[in-house]
């Protein structure tokens, strides 16, 4: 068995191939491409032979670009550190896969002009769609995109781009929340939330979140963003009496850290007196006192049914924009369970 370096592999060419089986190029390049079947079964091994002893490799994205097929998808995220964006490309990296793609990602880490340069370069490599979870800063850029490949948006609506959207259905994922905590006794609410920036998930979910409160008359609701002020405001919100006991809401992962981490701050014995939900379902929740109860997004199925939409479009379906909201699942866990929380009276 032969056995090369990868520079060695590289200056190995097609016509090299042709030589050492002592057949044309042209065969060679129906050996490795899809028309095998036209040759006959000793030109093939012959071809066969001459790419083991001299380790070539096609070009795969060259034979890509002449085709006009290069196989690749490209996924644009707003922050490749937040655990639901690296679950969301986990899922959609496995769909790429399976259907022979591969995925190309740039992460924008929230800025628009890196968002600006990605898309550029995501252009620059011939992707043939684009899967888009990021704020759309450059809404021109995207729609100049979108008329040359399909598009499909994850969590984040950009109004200036009408195409397939996968996401949470965030409304139906707070009425979960809010009516846990109420049938478990809690009667005061602080919603915790990144800052919203333009971000329609987090709008949605605040949103959402006021309404059902106007809805429950038992319940009283406020909203705080995450920040420098966090600690301060839920010492406020512990030190100042209300219609009962009292439970933080954090509207995603991000939001739960930074809580979770300004109550050990504040010695608030967890989760003895405050409760907490939190939507997204993280690796560290059960760690967390008695377990932190969640509402885990399917992100796995977001993922995989982000690819889906963009590879029936790659196929040809232009019915309409149409939107795609899965529902969360409810993980009880120590932190909605009232123990030694004082209860107050509906």
């Amino acid at each position: 068995m032969n056995t090369f370096s990868a520079a060695q592999r590289s200056r190995v060419t097609m016509l090299d191939v042709a030589e050492r089986a002592g057949v044309s190029k042209a065969s060679v390049s129906r050996f490795i491409g899809e028309d095998r079947a036209l040759l006959s079964d000793a030109i093939a091994l012959r071809i066969e032979q001459a790419i083991s002893e001299l380790g070539y490799r096609p070009n795969q994205m060259a034979r890509g670009l002449k085709r006009g097929r290069t196989r690749l998808i490209g996924m644009l995220v707003a922050d490749i550190r937040n655990p639901y964006s690296i679950a969301v490309m986990h899922g959609v990296e496995t769909a790429c896969r399976q259907h022979g793609y591969s995925l190309v990602v740039c992460n924008t880490d929230r800025d628009d002009e890196q968002e600006r340069q990605h898309l550029a370069a995501l252009r620059s490599y011939n992707i043939e769609g684009l899967i888009v979870n990021t704020l759309g800063r450059h809404p021109d850029q995207l729609r100049e995109l979108h008329r040359e490949m399909p598009m499909v948006l994850v969590d984040r609506k950009v109004e200036q781009l009408h195409s397939d959207l996968v996401g949470l259905d965030n409304s139906a994922a707070v009425h979960t929340a809010l009516a846990h905590l109420e049938e478990q006794g809690y009667r005061d609410v602080l919603m915790v939330s990144e800052p919203y920036d333009g971000t329609s998930s987090r709008i949605e979910r605040v949103s959402s979140f006021t309404s059902e409160i106007i809805q429950r008359p038992t319940l009283h609701g406020a909203v705080v963003e995450t920040g420098a002020e966090l600690t301060a405001r839920l010492q406020a919100f512990l030190a100042t009496p209300g219609p009962g006991a009292k439970a933080l809401f954090c509207a995603n992962g991000i939001a739960a850290l930074a809580a979770t981490t300004a109550l050990r701050e504040l010695g608030c014995r967890l989760f003895e007196e405050i409760g907490l939900i939190a939507l997204d379902d993280l690796d560290w929740y059960p760690l967390v006192g008695s377990g932190i109860t969640a509402l885990a997004q399917p992100t796995e199925a977001i993922g995989a049914s982000a690819f889906d939409c963009l590879l029936k479009r790659l196929r040809g379906d232009d019915g309409p924009v149409r939107t795609l909201d899965f529902a969360a699942q409810l993980m009880v866990r120590g932190s909605t369970q009232l123990k030694s929380v004082q209860q107050h009276p509906s």
